[in-house]
């Protein structure tokens, strides 16, 4: 099974290219959710949600839409005494509902493959319990045998990334080392990648369709490899991400 959708569904900048102008911002998630099936939530990883606020996305999505949320900062980032039981409390409505794909854990820069990182994540496995996660690296050096060696004792997903082919960014490894298989599409604006004044210039790229099937056979190979595939595109300026999915949702129906 292959689920494709967008990094997020809140942005003001798609008020006209994905929403009309008079739509009630209440309403853009069960607008959005007419369309695709999954989507992937940044706001977890800046607070834990309330309940109430997670209760929300269930009732105004089908029963078979699907969230894959980032794990909140205090897990990835900070790592001092990180509080497991209450990020599992604050999306309890999306594991209770079945609503829940998984938990992105995006790790920063900083996060090298050292043995104290690594024992750290299996803390992270410890801390999640029997929930789905999948990892994202930042650092390269963390693209090795022994890395999803470790990742698949765990059962932790690899995040795959698509992004610009610049030194020290992540290579475009596609790789199954858990029950998910995760892509992440971030945009390939190498030009804006490290020099913008606003965060949104870095994802301000439109992919055409011969760089997406690039990743065809790749996703085709996820999904052998894996219960389930999830795909998000994080190019979301203005709704660019949307296109993407529209564009990758037609070049995996014409591989089947």
């Amino acid at each position: 099974m292959i689920r494709i959708g967008t990094s997020g569904f809140s942005y003001d900048d798609w008020v006209g290219p994905v929403y009309p102008a008079d739509l009630p911002r209440r309403e853009w998630l069960a607008y959005y959710a007419k369309e695709f099936d999954s989507v992937e939530l940044n706001v977890t990883f800046y607070r834990v949600p309330g309940q109430k606020t997670v209760s929300g996305w269930v009732e105004r999505t089908p029963p078979d839409f699907t969230f894959s949320v980032k794990a909140n900062r205090e897990l990835t980032h900070e790592r001092g005494a990180p509080d497991w039981a209450g990020f599992r409390n604050g999306i309890g409505p999306l594991i209770d509902s079945g609503k829940l794909a998984c938990i992105l854990a995006q790790f920063p820069y900083s996060f090298h493959p050292n043995a104290e990182n690594r024992l750290y994540l299996g803390r992270l496995r410890e801390g999640l319990g029997e929930l789905p996660v999948v990892v994202e690296f930042r650092d390269r050096a963390w693209v090795t045998d022994e890395t999803f060696a470790q990742l698949s004792e765990l059962s932790l997903g690899y995040c795959s990334v698509d992004e610009p082919n610049l030194q020290g960014l992540m290579p475009a490894v596609a790789k199954a080392t858990g029950p998910l298989a995760y892509v992440r599409f971030h945009g390939r604006n190498a030009e804006k990648w490290w020099e913008h004044e606003q965060a949104w210039e870095r994802y301000d790229y439109s992919y055409s369709a011969d760089e997406l099937r690039e990743w065809v056979p790749k996703i085709r190979g996820l999904e052998t490899e894996s219960e389930a595939v999830l795909v998000y595109a994080n190019n979301h300026y203005r709704g660019q991400s949307l296109d993407t999915i529209r564009k990758l949702r037609e070049l995996l129906g014409a591989a089947r």
